[in-house]
């Protein structure tokens, strides 16, 4: 782990800032998904099954693209673009969304309610 790259604490906070702003209704359940989260995610088995889902479902790793034309026209650094759009579904989306449906799976759940 880079030292140089703030890490939130265990309770999710960076510094001063962090945390959670839901109802009261939902404490209960967001803390048995955290729980959950901090149980499986750093597992071998949930990380070969996300990582095959990426490699197999995703597409990933994401090409990198070197933008030759943007490079000229701006001047100065070599630019290169990462082509999340190239992913399934077209968008970085996806990334996240398959560690939620995998955590909800291993939690035995049968609906993901999702933005």
């Amino acid at each position: 782990m880079n030292k140089n790259i703030p890490m939130p604490d265990e309770r999710g906070y960076f510094g001063e800032y962090g945390g959670q702003i839901i109802p009261p209704e939902l404490v209960v359940i967001m803390d048995e998904i955290k729980d959950a989260y901090l149980e499986i995610s750093q597992t071998k088995a949930f990380q070969d099954e996300l990582n095959d889902l990426y490699a197999n479902y995703v597409g990933r790793p994401s090409p990198i693209y070197y933008a030759k034309r943007l490079t000229e026209r701006l001047g100065g650094a070599k630019i290169f673009l990462k082509r999340e759009d190239l992913n399934h579904t077209g968008a970085h989306k996806i990334n996240h969304c398959l560690g939620e449906a995998l955590l909800a799976k291993h939690m035995g759940k049968t609906k993901v309610l999702a933005e």
